[in-house]
Order: C-alpha cells, then structure tokens, then sequence
C-alpha cells in the first residue's frame, strides 16, 4: 500500500456537492481506501478566470499504482463531466495526484509531486492540515512553502450548508 494526497476541486455547477460526491467516488474504487479528508476550502483563481473554486484534498492509502491511480482520477472527472477546452479552463472537477508515497514521477503522462503543489494555496493549506509535518518529495518541508502562497485568498467553508439554510429560515 503506498500513502497518496488527492487534490479535489471544481468551479462550474454544484462545485461544492462535486468535491463532496468525488471524495465518495474516490472511496468506492478498489484498490483505494479514504483515510482523511480535509477542511473544505473555497479559492479564487490562479493563472485563471472564472468563479471561486471549492478545494480539498484527501489522504489515502492504495494499491494501485501512480499511473493507474491518476487513470482513476481522470475516469472520476469525466464522469462529472470535466472537458479541457484550454490550460486552466473553469471545470466541473479537477482531480490531482498530489503525492504518491516518495516517488518522484516527471513524464508527459505523469508528473509527481504535482508540478505546483507547492505554489498553490488551495494545495498546500489542506495538505497541511491532513499532515502538518508533511515533506515533499524533491521539495522538502510543505510548511516551508507556505510564505510563498500567503498572498493568495483561500477560506475554510462548510462541507454542510444546513446551519445557513436553517439560520435563512428562523429569521424570515
């Protein structure tokens, strides 16, 4: 079993109930267990247009391989319908192999660490909070990363929106 960070995120629809539902599919494949979810974030762009994203990232165990495990994610995106029509593209979900245990991946087909998890707020916060002592291979200390993204807005949001529907109701 080798230890595995999934970045989840989306921008387009019901971008909060996608991360939701992704993290469920995530559970459901053979080969993958869910050991952590983090916070729920929400984010402004990098490098993109568009609407706020909703960002978490998953801690899980897995079987599979780095290559079949981003095969996974990437049948996940196009089940919710995910299209690249250009680089940054707004999206129904984004899926991203963070972390694959200590391996060290960079081909056309597989890039791991992610090439820019540690210049992402909405990668670095949630993966700290999973495992604050965590390192990156080939980049060390995430924690040390953190000055560089400080400037870049992320907010902790619920994963349930019941407390502000009911509040929206008890004073109508």
């Amino acid at each position: 079993m080798t230890l595995a960070f999934i970045g989840i995120g989306a921008n387009l629809g019901d971008a909060r109930q996608a991360v939701k539902d992704a993290i469920v599919c995530l559970a459901q494949q053979v080969g993958i267990t869910i050991l952590a979810r983090s916070s729920l974030y929400r984010s402004a762009p990098v490098d993109a247009g568009g609407d706020d994203y909703y960002n978490a990232v998953v801690k899980l165990d897995t079987s599979l391989s780095a290559s079949q495990l981003l095969c996974v994610c990437h049948h996940i995106e196009d089940q919710f319908g995910r299209e690249r029509p250009f680089r940054n593209a707004p999206r129904t979900l984004d899926l991203d192999l963070l972390l694959f245990g200590s391996e060290v991946h960079d081909n056309a087909d597989l890039m791991v660490p992610h090439p820019r998890v540690a210049e992402r707020a909405f990668t670095l916060v949630p993966l700290l909070e999973l495992d604050p002592e965590l390192t990156i291979p080939g980049l060390g200390r995430a924690a040390d990363h953190l000055a560089r993204v400080a400037a870049q807005r992320i907010d902790k949001v619920s994963y349930c929106q019941c407390t502000r529907q009911a509040e929206s109701r008890l004073s109508s």
